[in-house]
């Protein structure tokens, strides 16, 4: 029987490798939005994190996401990723 492979993902503020539906993603668009990708499947260049408020946190403070995406990531974003922790 074949064994399935797991899909890893790096979170770019913690450097730590897990699995893919342990992160969430964020994408800057072609456009150049960015936006929460629930599904993981949005077209665009993505970056994952570790849904935790302290990495959430951490990734606006260093602007871990910014250098990422090569955008300026909106203060709405860090609010709806920490809406969803406490969820």
């Amino acid at each position: 029987m074949k064994v399935k492979k797991i899909p890893m993902r790096t979170c770019v503020v913690t450097k730590e490798k897990c699995e893919k539906r342990e992160l969430i993603r964020i994408v800057r668009t072609p456009e150049g939005n960015v936006e929460i990708d629930l599904q993981g499947k949005k077209n665009g260049k993505g970056a994952y994190l570790k849904l935790t408020k302290e990495v959430v946190l951490k990734a606006q403070k260093n602007k871990a996401l910014d250098r990422a995406l090569g955008v300026e990531v909106p203060a709405s974003i860090y609010e709806e990723l920490l809406k969803r922790i406490e969820e």
